[in-house]
C-alpha cells in the first residue's frame, strides 16, 4: 500500500505541538508520509519544525499569515497522489500507539462501506457526544455516526484526527472553503451525499491537553517566552478565533446545504489550490475569500 499522507498543521502552542509531534515521529512504526504546514505561529514552532531531520517528513511549509484551517488543509490535499489514504492531525493530538494507523485500517479493510474515521477518545462513550451505532464484522468493530444532520452542534467526526478513503476524497473533493465548517460539513456530506459512512475507532488511545506545562517542555531551545508572565498557550487562546468565525459566518453553511439540496451543486467541493476544480464546479469565490480574510485579519 502507498504509505498514507499525513496532513500536520501547526499554529502556537509550540511546547504542546513539541510534545505531541515528538511523541507521534518516535512511537509510530506504522508507515506514512508526513508534510507540516505551520500557520504563521509567531513563537517558535517553526523554527522547532524546521529543526526535524525524520525521512518521513516530506515537506515542510510555511504560510505568511494564518488563512485559517481549511486552507492548509486543502493546501496539502491537493498534493496527495490518487490512491493515498488521508490523515489529519492537529496539534493538540497525543498520538502514542505505535500502530495507531494499523487499527485505523483494520476497520477500512473491513468495512468497505467506511469512508471516514475519527478516534473515540473516550471509555465508555459519554452520552453528550453523537448518536453512534456499534458495527462488528470478523471480529473488528467501529462506532458508525447514526445521523447527521444540519444544525446538530454534535453529529460529526472531530477534526483533531480524521482519516479518509480514497475513494471518498474522489467524491468530496476537498473540505468545503465556502463555509469553512470543516469537520462539520465533511461528516455530513460523507454520511448523508455518499455511499460511505462515517464513524470512530475505540481502541487507539490518546490524549488531547490543551497546553504543556512549561517545566516539562521539550521546545526550550525554541521559547520566546519567559514562562512567568507570557506563555505560547497565552498566544495560542488570543488568537484562536474559529468560535468568532462561527458567528460571523455561520450562514454560509446553511446557504451550502440548501444549494446541495436543491441540486444546484454536487456533493464534490473545489478548492483555490486547485484551480481546476473550480473551473468545472460550482465554486463561491467570494464566500472562500471572506473566509479566508476573516481568519488574516483577526487571527495573526
Amino acid at each position: 500500500m502507498t504509505p498514507p499522507f499525513i496532513s500536520y498543521t501547526t499554529f502556537h502552542r509550540l511546547g504542546l505541538t513539541a510534545r505531541n509531534l515528538n511523541a507521534l515521529l518516535r512511537d509510530t512504526t506504522d508507515d506514512f508520509e508526513m508534510h507540516i504546514i505551520d500557520n504563521n505561529s509567531q513563537d517558535g514552532t517553526w523554527e522547532y519544525v524546521q529543526s526535524l531531520t525524520d525521512s518521513r517528513i516530506k515537506s515542510k511549509t510555511r504560510f505568511n499569515a494564518n488563512y485559517g484551517p481549511i486552507y492548509p488543509l486543502n493546501y496539502n490535499l491537493s498534493r496527495r497522489r490518487p490512491d493515498q489514504y488521508f490523515i489529519v492531525v492537529e496539534s493538540d493530538l497525543h498520538l502514542y500507539v505505535p500502530d495507531w494507523i494499523s487499527r485505523f485500517m483494520k476497520v477500512f479493510d473491513t468495512f468497505p462501506e467506511v469512508g471516514l474515521l475519527g478516534m473515540a477518545r473516550t471509555t465508555p462513550y459519554p452520552p453528550y457526544l453523537p448518536e453512534v451505532t456499534l458495527q462488528e464484522r470478523n471480529g473488528v468493530n467501529y462506532l458508525q455516526l447514526a445521523r447527521t444532520s444540519i444544525g446538530s452542534s454534535m453529529d460529526f467526526v472531530p477534526g483533531q484526527c480524521q482519516m479518509l478513503r480514497p475513494e471518498l476524497i474522489s467524491l468530496l473533493g476537498y473540505w468545503c472553503e465556502e463555509c469553512g465548517y470543516g469537520d462539520a460539513e465533511l461528516s455530513l456530506r460523507t454520511n448523508n451525499y455518499t455511499p460511505y459512512k462515517a464513524g470512530f475507532v475505540l481502541d487507539i488511545p490518546t490524549d488531547m491537553l490543551q497546553s504543556s506545562p512549561c517545566e516539562t517542555c521539550e521546545a526550550t531551545p525554541w521559547c520566546r517566552f519567559d514562562k512567568v508572565s507570557s506563555r505560547c498557550y497565552d498566544l495560542w487562546v488570543s488568537k484562536h478565533k474559529n468560535e468568532a468565525f462561527v458567528r460571523a459566518n455561520g450562514w454560509k453553511y446553511n446557504a451550502y446545504f440548501n444549494e446541495l439540496n436543491q441540486g444546484l451543486r454536487t456533493v464534490y467541493c473545489a478548492s483555490v489550490h486547485d484551480p481546476a476544480s473550480c473551473a468545472t464546479h460550482l465554486y463561491h469565490a467570494d464566500w472562500a475569500q471572506e473566509n479566508f480574510n476573516f481568519y488574516v485579519n483577526n487571527a495573526n
